[in-house]
């Protein structure tokens, strides 16, 4: 793997090679990486795996055609190669008048801010056992875990470098570290799963393992001995855990890609108001050790912190430069890419601002509700807003748990839900999406 500074001059010598055969634009991403990961199972070791690889690709630009390889292959003769296969390919393609680099004179002129996110932290393979089987064992301890699928322990470490010929080269590199646990409770023919775990930048932000696999047993206990409910229109309540899964869905709902392509629900509503007065959603690509900070985006732009949604108000799309030109508007500095294909759009760390009451209170808010903790399937349809999904979780009458429900489906219009939404007090930034208890005060929701 390379280190940043040779990525960089990688990238960057690849599209001057590109320019020198012909392409009228070019832009180079390299990827490389490497993590190790210890995984046991009821006390042993079960599997201890170690990769290291990378990748580059390149995309260019005759005209309004474009086309984009990859190889993990970097020596002379083989990017040489990458080189006459993308003008090959490019010379073929078809047009496109929005394609192109992003605008040379909003590119970030400066070197990359540093925002923490390398721990040059080392973990060996017997620290990872150790973790993991730390993790599993405080799991097991709960009563009624009666069997194990796994725990596991990682370390990671990945750079990337992105060139463009309009002058833009940088390199950054960023690492992780995480713990997991899974187990089983009850007995045959009335068993249920459950997990946990954490994941960080820096390995002294890692929660402890026995907290990490503790929690894992606990939600699986908690799932055994379901009740029974009549089905109807009630409250219902997302676990912070599940509740980030709307986030996402809206975050793909303001993507300009699918608002170009009138694929959207929400592509009338740009400076309406989508959520209740004093809802804020953040995207903040600056947040330091983040788990998707970035200081520049998949083109080159600088990245900085904004109200996605503002007082309930969408005040934006995320949009990369195709579909900003699309669109008539400018790139938003969102653009994500791989090593293969055009830049999408996206946002950085995403999180919804915590409202004022806790999560009890808002238990208390309704005689009867659902509390959601897991959902199963993806029955959400992207153009019209519809919303149905499988999910698993607790009965709560007068604020008070009952007891679990399973096999339940809950269903509305995302439309619907954004606008009656209602954050709990309980944000904690913990990942690359973030969301307190929300509440919805109403959905329909369909007992097994």
């Amino acid at each position: 793997m390379l280190t940043p500074t040779q990525a960089r001059d990688t990238a960057a010598d690849l599209v001057e090679q590109a320019r020198k055969a012909g392409a009228d634009a070019a832009d180079a991403v390299y990827v490389g990486g490497r993590s190790q990961s210890v995984s046991v199972r009821m006390g042993a070791l079960e599997d201890v795996g170690a990769s290291e690889g990378e990748e580059i690709g390149l995309r260019v630009f005759r005209g309004t055609r474009s086309a984009s390889v990859a190889s993990s292959a970097l020596a002379p003769e083989a990017l040489a190669a990458l080189v006459d296969r993308a003008l090959a390919m490019a010379a073929e393609a078809p047009e496109d008048p929005f394609a192109g680099l992003a605008p040379t004179d909003r590119l970030l002129g400066e070197p990359p801010a540093d925002l923490g996110i390398f721990d040059p932290t080392e973990v060996d393979p017997a620290a990872l056992k150790a973790r993991a089987l730390e993790a599993e064992e405080a799991a097991l301890a709960v009563p009624r875990i009666t069997n194990s699928s796994g725990a596991s322990a990682s370390v990671s470490h990945s750079i990337l470098a992105l060139a463009t010929s309009a002058g833009f080269s940088a390199a950054t590199q960023g690492s992780g570290h995480s713990t997991s646990a899974s187990v089983v409770a009850g007995d045959a023919g009335a068993l249920q799963r459950d997990y946990d775990y954490d994941s960080t930048r820096f390995l002294a932000d890692l929660e402890g393992a026995t907290a990490i696999g503790h929690r894992a047993g606990t939600r699986a206990a908690a799932r055994l001995d379901p009740v029974k409910f009549e089905s109807g229109r009630i409250a219902v309540l997302f676990d912070p855990r599940v509740a980030t899964s709307l986030l996402g869905h809206f975050a793909g709902a303001i993507s300009g890609a699918s608002i170009a392509r009138k694929a959207s629900f929400l592509m009338e509503k740009l400076g309406q108001r989508l959520f209740a007065p004093g809802i804020t959603i953040r995207d903040d690509p600056h947040r330091a050790r983040g788990l998707r900070s970035r200081s520049f985006d998949g083109e080159g732009l600088p990245t900085s912190a904004r109200d996605l949604i503002d007082d309930g108000i969408l005040t934006t799309w995320l949009a990369d430069s195709a579909a900003a030109r699309q669109l008539g508007i400018d790139p938003t500095g969102h653009a994500v890419r791989g090593t293969s294909g055009a830049p999408g759009a996206g946002p950085s760390n995403l999180y919804l601002e915590a409202g004022n009451r806790t999560p009890d209170q808002l238990l208390a808010a309704h005689p009867r509700a659902i509390l959601i903790t897991e959902l199963i399937g993806m029955g959400v349809n992207g153009v019209t807003g519809d919303y149905s999904r499988g999910a698993a979780g607790f009965l709560v009458e007068n604020g008070e748990i009952v007891g679990p429900v399973s096999e339940i489906t809950i269903a509305s219009n995302l439309v619907d839900m954004f606008a009656t939404l209602e954050p709990g007090s309980d944000l904690t930034m913990r990942r690359g999406v973030d969301s307190p208890t929300i509440l919805i005060p109403e959905m329909m929701v369909a007992a097994a």
